[in-house]
């Protein structure tokens, strides 16, 4: 009897230790209590769970990314070869390419041709935006915020689409819209694409022009100084400059630099300070000095870079919500087509 109910204490006293009725406090070591600030498993927040209106247009379908056809079509290599497709990719209306009555350059004018139909960006917001997920209209809003014309780039003869594809890939992401290709010899522009752009080419404003005169017409007209990248005894320093000033920046040839008719055509000749033993940088990188010092400089001077006023801001976002998928013109089609139905309401 005595052995049984030995036996037995030792059994129940197992099993406490394993149902543990009384645990004491666990310390993590103190080389992991910086991992255990975030609970390992969070509940679901409804600000986490991404959502979509469809009760705007029921019938057509969400926009989605686009898919890697699609975007293969937008390469830089592709667009520079296909003129009509550079056209083509920006959606709203155009001003003439010399406009002189315009104090300050605008491309877009308010409508969107839909057929024999025309939409005010006003109208392509209604139709596209209730189908975008919030965080993806968040950031194209963001972005048109700090968008401006005021300062542009050119890249003259470059032979190179890596390159070509780099400044571009530069002047998005510093918040430069219009960007400018010159090429001398339209019979071999380029070499293989090497394609470092992640897609810039899409968001921006390109423009082909044959020649530097060709160019650097149009955009005095439009009101910018032309700024051409040069190392001499003339050139001013990038620091010097008043970048307030709408200004059209231009890189050269990666072997030959900016050709003679561009010098001699252009307003005035700047150069990047050197501190070292080269006296240059590859073509690329000092496309990306020069126009992150003028978004510096501006918001140093004006507050901010992107200076696009409240009617230039909703065109612009239009625009871009145009150009986010294929099925957003789909979408503003239908939504013209229902507008082109609707009974004329009489003004009282």
């Amino acid at each position: 009897m005595i052995a049984c109910n030995t036996l037995i204490r030792a059994h129940l006293s197992n099993l406490r230790c394993k149902l543990d009725l009384n645990p004491k406090p666990f310390f993590f070591p103190l080389s992991l209590r910086l991992l255990t600030s975030v609970p390992l498993c969070n509940r679901i927040s409804s600000c986490r769970i991404r959502t979509r209106s469809f009760s705007a247009i029921p019938e057509v379908a969400p926009l989605e990314d686009e898919s890697l056809e699609d975007l293969a079509k937008d390469t830089v290599e592709h667009l520079l070869t296909h003129q009509d497709d550079v056209a083509r990719l920006m959606k709203m209306e155009r001003r003439s390419g010399m406009d002189i009555h315009s104090k300050r350059w605008f491309p877009y004018l308010d409508r969107f041709k839909c057929g024999s139909e025309s939409l005010s960006s006003r109208e392509v917001i209604e139709a596209v935006a209730p189908v975008l997920m919030e965080e993806r209209k968040e950031r194209l809003k963001r972005v048109v915020r700090n968008r401006s014309y005021s300062v542009c780039l050119v890249v003259e003869g470059l032979c190179d689409f890596g390159n070509v594809s780099a400044t571009f890939r530069s002047a998005d992401a510093l918040g430069l819209q219009s960007v400018h290709v010159v090429s001398c010899d339209s019979s071999k522009r380029y070499r293989e694409n090497r394609h470092v752009s992640m897609g810039a080419e899409k968001w921006l404003d390109i423009e082909l022009w044959n020649s530097p005169k060709e160019c650097f017409k149009v955009l005095k007209s439009r009101g910018y100084r032309i700024a051409t990248t040069h190392v001499g005894m003339d050139a001013v320093s990038i620091y010097d400059m008043d970048w307030s000033r709408p200004t059209a920046i231009v890189v050269g040839n990666e072997n030959r630099g900016i050709s003679d008719e561009a010098l001699e055509l252009s307003d005035l000749h700047c150069s990047i300070p050197m501190k070292g033993m080269v006296d240059s940088f590859n073509v690329s990188v000092a496309a990306g000095i020069v126009m992150h010092h003028a978004v510096c400089d501006r918001t140093m001077h004006l507050g901010s870079h992107g200076d696009l006023n409240e009617d230039e801001s909703q065109i612009l976002l239009a625009e871009f919500l145009l150009r986010h998928n294929n099925s957003s013109i789909s979408i503003a089609n239908e939504y013209a087509k229902r507008k082109a139905h609707m009974p004329l309401i009489p003004r009282l």
